[in-house]
């Protein structure tokens, strides 16, 4: 992927961290439901819902080029519409990020993002958006850091407000 970083599928015995990762945080799923991982029951469940089939939307673990030493979660897939929000078009592709504390301030998300974004449009995807919590500042500097445009505040996804940020591919 990088010199610095890959991504690959998550594997069982990544539960631990995942469960450290992701402990105590409301984590937004399929339609907009909102649960926490608390157990490793919880995180051997949503390693088993990230195995996607498909070469270009994935939920990837970030590891380390050199050592394999896990440092976050790389998510680029269709994202879920709010409830009653009109489908007017094609799905709109998601790319998120979430990093270890450990991990946080090495530009680990904006290099991984940068990565998978620039395939997806080599691909033929047209426009990538991200959405972040309006309180996650350091989010929304990965996002400019990425070239996203601001768009503002937006309900359209997982029924609560969030920033909404795009990215167009090259002309």
């Amino acid at each position: 992927m990088s010199d610095r970083l890959l991504l690959r599928p998550w594997r069982v015995d990544d539960a631990d961290f995942l469960l450290e990762l992701e402990s105590g945080r409301e984590i937004i799923g399929p339609a907009g439901l909102r649960t926490t991982m608390t157990t490793r029951e919880d995180a051997l469940a949503s390693i088993a819902r990230r195995a996607l089939d498909d070469p270009i939307h994935g939920v990837w673990a970030i590891t380390t080029a050199v050592d394999g030493k896990l440092v976050g979660n790389l998510l680029f897939k269709p994202i879920h519409l709010s409830a009653g929000e009109p489908s007017d078009g094609p799905e709109d592709v998601e790319i998120g990020w979430h990093l270890h504390t450990d991990a946080q301030g090495r530009g680990y998300a904006t290099e991984a993002a940068r990565v998978v974004i620039d395939d997806a449009f080599s691909r033929g995807l047209t426009k990538v958006i991200a959405v972040t919590d309006p309180a996650n500042h350091a989010s929304q500097a990965v996002c400019r850091r990425l070239g996203m445009r601001h768009l503002g505040r937006t309900m359209r996804y997982y029924d609560c407000p969030n920033e909404l940020f795009e990215k167009r591919a090259p002309v």
